[in-house]
């Protein structure tokens, strides 16, 4: 055994670490120690990044339902004086149509009342002219008296009959 190359190999490995490793473990334990806590750091602020991103998610979540429930109320709204506008516009133009037919109606009453008076005035005239004329050629002076004080006589009745 103490012959063979192999054995020696071994034997010197063993004392090479044992020599030399303390040396180079230390340096090469101390690099792995400080990789694995700046892996364990970058670690961590990949932990804490998610979670304010999820944060951020969930913010942006709640203020997007919240606008979209504020944009519902907002067109809710909006339809709803929308058409109470559109009810009071329909209402406005029914009450104009009303009070511009009452004015025609009442227009037309007037012009009727105006024509009526016409008429009458102008059948008055007619008759107060015709009666000038008819009197004096058909009516003598006593049947004149006559018609004159049977006129007055019945003039308290015609009175009374016309203010009833």
């Amino acid at each position: 055994m103490f012959h063979e190359a192999g054995f020696w190999v071994a034997v010197s490995f063993v004392l090479f670490f044992v020599l030399v490793g303390k040396k180079i473990w230390t340096p090469l334990a101390a690099i792995l120690d400080n990789r694995a806590d700046r892996i364990r750091k970058e670690l961590d602020e990949a932990a804490d990044l998610r979670r304010e991103a999820e944060q951020m998610l969930e913010d942006a979540t709640r203020e997007r339902e919240h606008a979209l429930a504020e944009a519902r109320s907002l067109i809710e709204q909006s339809r709803k004086q929308a058409q109470d506008i559109a009810l009071k516009a329909r209402q406005e133009a029914e009450d104009a149509v009303k009070r511009h037919e009452q004015m025609a109606r009442d227009r037309i009453a007037a012009v009727e009342r105006a024509a009526l008076k016409e008429v009458r005035q102008l059948a008055i005239d007619v008759a107060v002219d015709a009666a000038q004329d008819v009197i004096p050629q058909t009516l003598d002076t006593n049947s004149a008296s006559a018609l004159v004080d049977q006129a007055l006589a019945n003039l308290p009745k015609a009175l009374a009959a016309h203010a009833a």
